[in-house]
Parts: C-alpha cells; structure tokens; sequence
C-alpha cells in the first residue's frame, strides 16, 4: 500500500483515518519483512570494483559489457537464469521487476542486476539474511490529523537534476521536477520532489529530529495533484528508505533546502 491508499471515509473521519494509517503501517511491515523485503539485502556489488568478474561469496562470473553484463556459470555455481540452470554464458539487462521475479536465481537467492549511471551493480537478496531474522518491526506515531497539511505542487519549468550524496558515500544526480509548498504553524514551507511515472510526488526530506528522534532522513510520497495543483501533504505517511533498513542500498540524501526546520514527530520513525 502506499502512501497516498486513502479510503474516501478516511478524509472526512478522524477515526476512519486512523484505523486506515493502521492497515498501511501493517502492510508495511509486512513489505519489509517479506522474504525478498529490503531486509533480505545482503550485498550491492558494484562490477567495477570486481575487473576479474568474481564477487566474493556470489557465485559465477560477472562481467560489465557496456550496455549488458555478461554472466557465465559452471554446473557447480548453482545458478538459475529464467528458472533453467546456467551453464555458460548469458547476457544480462537490468532487473526492473519485483525481485522475486529477478531472473538470476541461486537457491533461494535472488541476484539482481542494478544500472545507476552508467554503472553496473549485482544485488544479492538473501530471505536468511542476519538483518530479516533480527528484524523486530518498524517504530511509528500513529495517525494525528494535525500533520495532513493542505498543499500545492509547483512544477520548475524544466526538470532538473542537483548532485547529492548516496548512502554509499558516493555522489549521484537526482532528478527533480518541482515543489511542494505547505503551511505548518503560520510559516511556508516546500520540499523539492520528483514525479513518478504515475504522476506521484517523492520527496527525500531531514527535519529538525532527524537522527535523534527518528532516522536520519525520510521519504514522503504525496498522491498525484490535482487539476489546480492542490496536494496533501500527509506527514503520517512519512517512511523510512530502503537504507534504514539494510545498509547495501544506496538511498539519495536530501537535496538542498529539504531539511525542515521543525520536527516531525509522525509517521514511520526508526527500525526496531
């Protein structure tokens, strides 16, 4: 569920509104700790950093080939490739689907092909992983209307893309197509967000408890605007990245100017 799954009764009741935020925090849970969840991450290898194509403790070759990779196997690696076993080679395109569907298998494995910039990266989700056996749950504030704030987006007039550091520690381009602007206690705020392809928003955004009372940073993803721009800008729904969670993942830090100057004390705030 996302965060914009709203039942209509949940806009006009505040006790509709509650029990709607408690099935997606449930389902949410649910999504994190599902067998190919973001917990059962256990590497992001980037090919790169591996020019004789072996990755420790993940079987077979990999080899960046510019525009594909190349994976070769022998009978003894184990590997599946469309759920046939692999012995020699196959190219690869990155995976775009859900990862169970990720068409390299080993065992219960699942290793995906990643493309950022250029670069080629295989992930290994791992349903055993040490992080999803250790996983308690999802610390989060339920429901306060005081935090569903009327909005508006207001597009750039072109897209634009700001440099900003990853999870990695490495630097990447993150696209932007305009802002959301809000009140919060008399003052005007506004996040920098991107629009997805199914015309939602996505904002990565810090405010003034971030890495003290809740994660270091957050993300929010309003519904689509409307027709006039109007938005809801539902802190309730805030989430934390895929990084919280499990630290292969190479999540964007806030852009420039989205660090709020208030805490927000709602939605999802640390893991368990």
């Amino acid at each position: 569920m996302s965060s914009s799954d709203h039942t209509p009764e949940a806009a006009q009741n505040p006790q509709a509104a509650a029990q709607d935020w408690q099935r997606w925090h449930e389902r949410r849970v649910e999504t994190v700790s599902s067998a190919y969840g973001p917990l059962s991450l256990t590497g992001t290898h980037w090919l790169a950093d591996h020019p004789d194509g072996r990755i420790d403790g993940v079987p077979g070759r990999w080899r960046d080939a510019g525009a594909e990779v190349l994976l070769s196997a022998e009978e003894a690696d184990g590997i599946s490739v469309d759920g046939e076993p692999l012995v020699g080679e196959v190219s690869l395109g990155p995976d775009r689907g859900p990862i169970p569907a990720s068409r390299v298998s080993a065992g219960e494995r699942r290793l995906a092909v990643l493309t950022r910039e250029g670069l080629w990266a295989v992930r290994d989700f791992d349903p055993h992983s040490p992080a999803r056996r250790a996983f308690k749950g999802i610390e989060a504030r339920g429901h306060e209307p005081a935090w569903v704030l009327p909005g508006r987006f207001v597009p750039y007039e072109e897209h634009r893309t700001v440099q900003v550091e990853n999870a990695d520690g490495r630097t990447r381009g993150l696209g932007l197509a305009g802002r959301i602007v809000f009140a919060h206690e008399g003052a005007e705020h506004a996040l920098h967000v991107a629009v997805e392809g199914d015309g939602s928003l996505w904002a990565v955004f810090a405010d003034a408890g971030s890495g003290r009372s809740s994660y270091r940073f957050r993300f929010l993803r309003p519904a689509a605007p409307g027709a006039d721009g109007t938005v809801t800008v539902d802190f309730n729904r805030s989430l934390l990245p895929p990084c919280a969670f499990a630290d292969h993942f190479i999540c964007p830090f806030p852009p420039p100017g989205n660090t709020l100057p208030f805490t927000v004390p709602v939605g999802e705030l640390n893991k368990l």
